[in-house]
């Protein structure tokens, strides 16, 4: 029982001489922690300062300001462990070690990162560009290093890996300086067509924020079940885009209404056989 007591009491001697032969790499590592810390704080505002005085393109600058601030983080780790009394070499096995580890468990984390390289380098979309992308749709806020954020129309971010970012369909409406819209309007098979398309024209003319050129144009699209079907296709600028079509679906219907020009809906007629019940 005494020498089990003896060889406990040892044990915690060694513990506490391990304690303070410890205490003052302890100390500095987390003095070095602390000032790292702010030392990574203070070169990101300067990062941050030379990006707003030099006009580069804002989904890079977002993406060089993440890459910069995480590979500082990781060298401030390391100086901090090797403090400690880690040898470098010992670190750097266990680093290639984790290294492996944590490559083959964040495989979706790695295919994020370099999606977010080739878009930064082929460059389908830039910051502000509404696009369209696996099944979201909206105005790009910002490009990080592992996923865009989009800005939906209902004001609410939506968050879309970069992977599968960069390896889908995209739609960049922004992407061209004008759009073309095909309006379609179905009028009654008792209205008179020409009638109608040049009321629709009329409206485009009257319009300055449809372009002139190319020139709105009119067509019979189909002949449906209870409406002949026109398709007006004009253009607009994108900024304008979306106001020029609400105000011309509106401005249609009023004509329409005045020029006594019906613009049926999906009925029904039932014939009855006189005799029968």
């Amino acid at each position: 029982m005494l020498e089990e007591l003896n060889n406990y009491e040892q044990h915690i001697e060694k513990a506490i001489d391990w304690f303070w032969n410890l205490l003052p790499n302890l100390i500095l590592a987390v003095v070095i922690l602390i000032i790292g810390l702010w030392v990574i704080k203070f070169i990101n505002r300067i990062v941050r300062k030379f990006f707003e005085r030099k006009d580069y393109d804002l989904a890079l600058e977002s993406f060089l300001q993440s890459f910069i601030n995480i590979t500082l983080k990781v060298l401030l780790a390391v100086l901090v462990v090797t403090q400690l009394g880690v040898k470098t070499s010992s670190l750097i096995a266990m680093l290639g070690a984790a290294g492996l580890a944590i490559g083959l468990a964040l495989q979706g984390s790695l295919a994020n990162f370099a999606g977010g390289v080739l878009i930064l380098l082929f460059k389908p979309f830039k910051v502000g560009d509404w696009i369209s992308a696996q099944g979201v749709d909206g105005s790009v806020k910002e490009i990080s290093i592992f996923n865009t954020k989009l800005n939906t129309f209902g004001n609410q971010i939506a968050i879309v890996p970069n992977g599968i970012l960069a390896n889908g369909n995209i739609v960049n409406y922004s992407a061209e300086p004008n759009r073309r819209e095909n309006y379609k309007v179905g009028i009654g098979y008792g209205s008179n067509i020409k009638t109608a398309k040049d009321i629709l024209l009329d409206i485009c003319a009257q319009d300055d924020r449809i372009l002139k050129e190319p020139a709105p144009e009119v067509y019979v699209d189909s002949l449906g079940d209870s409406s002949v079907n026109l398709t007006l296709r004009f253009w607009a600028p994108n900024d304008v885009f979306w106001p020029a079509r609400f105000d011309l679906i509106e401005q249609s219907k009023l004509r329409f209404d005045e020029a006594g020009i019906e613009i049926p809906f999906p009925q029904r007629v039932v014939h009855q056989i006189p005799g029968e019940d």
